[in-house]
């Protein structure tokens, strides 16, 4: 109990907005400057880091909030500027309908219950039907998951294709006409001044889904991907210069890049050696993989290799436990020289946030140690031979961490090269068009390793606690949201010359508590 108040006055903390000392404090007209910029008509293309998206899904409270719109409200104190729309939702419920159905699902909230504070879907129906069209147009233009090629594709809102993944729900809100594109819209509008932030879900979506995909090098034919394919970087890179192209023909603007999601909470909350053992235990696991390592000799000397070569495959299987924290088991394809197509993970290797923790309990990660698997110790134990049948029961006791919840070395290093060969294609073509850049993937890093401070205390990237990120671990809160938008605001006061002042980090809220139970 002491503990759980200790917890709840840390969080209380990021819900308490803080008095601003006097960093912006002079907002009298005429004192800011747009400089060499126009910002009389603003348009933001992007995704769902764009749109306002966070804790898991689009609500009100995250629109009016992101960062796009923080930005709009500061360029209104440079120059007369166009109202700044936004193709909000119905409600805080968050998620979507369609035809009735619902097809995204709500936010998530904090709810604290008899394990203390866990993020839980919230207890409501979605009350925005995607096949209601909103009136636009709409100077921000994010689309949630939308991937580079996507914002040139027409049709991407054509709520028909929706059910059937060909379209997307949310661009399908919004969009002028069911042939229409992204890019299409965002011209339309004749804009003086652009931010683009894009191509995070062409390897996000990748990592997202434990590296199921895959990495698309040296297929430029977009068409062919599957959704969590990477996009090849050079198909990325002929790709966004093509959006820039348009976008800067007639206006200015800010490029921002590609940050390393393998840094953010969805990534690093749950520890890869959270296989806490007792000291009986340990020894219990350990006796279990030398069984293990043994029966897989005589298994391997049975199909005609030689006792060295079968003892060296074998021995791989004999893992070491100790008392204290351990590294849990990670299933991997058969091969010849891991023929049972299992491994303890490395140090670097993630594993994903909503993983069954439950399940890691109960030995997933580990040995599921039945009444039949200990029957068959008991035979090893007793220096008798095992049959085939108990063979096998003793092999499938081994329960290892599927693809789906953890990144492996080689993914890591999938989503690593992408997201490099992305930043370094995004910053030459800033240069070459002479635009502003941000560097998100630094901030992002800096979050990670010594946080950003503010006015009421340092912005951290830590899980629910940290401040800038939001219950679904990739998304930012809003306070994460004004860390974006000052970073913008830097750049543009750099390279346009501009007078801009800052949003007050303090002044925007981070989690939400659940208020249905209380």
């Amino acid at each position: 109990m002491k503990r759980y108040y200790i917890y709840m006055a840390i969080l209380a903390l990021g819900f308490v907005s803080c008095e601003p000392e006097l960093e912006n404090s002079i907002e009298d007209e005429g004192f800011y400057s747009s400089g060499e910029a126009d910002f009389s008509h603003y348009v933001a293309l992007g995704n769902s880091l764009t749109a306002g998206y966070a804790d898991g899904a689009l609500y009100l409270t995250g629109q009016n909030n992101s960062y796009p719109n923080i930005l709009a409200q500061k360029f209104a104190l440079a120059q007369n500027t166009d109202e700044f729309t936004q193709p909000l939702v119905n409600d805080n419920i968050g998620g979507l309908l369609l035809g009735g159905q619902v097809v995204a699902l709500p936010r998530y909230v904090l709810s604290v219950g008899a394990n203390g504070p866990v993020p839980v879907r919230y207890n409501a129906t979605p009350t925005t039907e995607i096949t209601n069209r909103l009136t636009g147009p709409f100077s921000n233009m994010a689309v949630p998951g939308a991937k580079s090629y996507h914002l040139l594709a027409d049709g991407y809102g054509n709520v028909q294709g929706v059910a059937a993944g060909l379209s997307n729900p949310y661009f399908a809100r919004f969009a002028t006409s069911d042939n229409t594109s992204v890019i299409a819209d965002a011209m339309a509008q004749n804009p003086t001044f652009f931010t683009l932030w894009i191509g995070n879900n062409d390897v996000f979506t990748y990592a997202t889904s434990g590296g199921t995909g895959k990495f698309q090098l040296n297929n430029t034919d977009v068409t062919t991907y599957g959704s969590n394919d990477i996009t090849d970087p050079n198909a990325f890179a002929f790709i966004y210069s093509q959006i820039v192209e348009q976008l800067a023909a007639n206006a200015d603007g800010v490029l921002l890049n590609i940050p390393d999601i393998t840094t953010v909470p969805y990534f690093t909350t749950i520890p890869n050696n959270a296989l806490a053992l007792d000291a009986p235990t340990a020894g219990n696991l350990t006796g279990f993989f030398q069984a293990v390592a043994g029966v897989m000799t005589k298994v391997l000397m049975q199909q005609g290799a030689s006792a060295e070569q079968a003892q060296a495959i074998a021995s791989q299987y004999a893992i070491q436990f100790n008392e204290g924290t351990n590294r849990f088991l990670l299933d991997v394809p058969v091969t010849q020289t891991n023929p049972l197509g299992f491994r303890q993970m490395t140090a670097e290797e993630l594993l994903l946030l909503p993983i069954d923790q439950a399940a890691l309990k109960q030995g997933y990660g580990s040995v599921v140690l039945t009444q039949d698997v200990m029957e068959v110790l008991a035979v090893l134990q007793a220096g008798g031979s095992p049959t085939q049948e108990q063979v096998q029961t003793l092999f499938g006791a081994v329960s290892g961490i599927d693809d789906e919840d953890v990144l492996d070395t080689e993914e890591i290093q999938n989503v690593q090269t992408a997201t490099a060969a992305y930043n370094n294609a995004i910053k030459s073509i800033a240069d070459n068009f002479n635009l502003g850049f941000v560097d998100v993937n630094a901030l992002v890093a800096k979050l990670d390793s010594e946080g950003i401070p503010f006015d009421g205390g340092v912005l951290r990237s830590d899980f629910v606690t940290g401040g800038a990120y939001s219950l679904d671990g990739i998304h930012n809160t809003p306070r994460g949201a004004a860390v974006i938008a000052n970073a913008i605001i830097e750049e543009i006061n750099a390279t346009y010359n501009a007078k801009l002042p800052k949003a007050n980090i303090g002044n925007y809220p981070t989690v939400t508590l659940d208020q249905s139970g209380m």
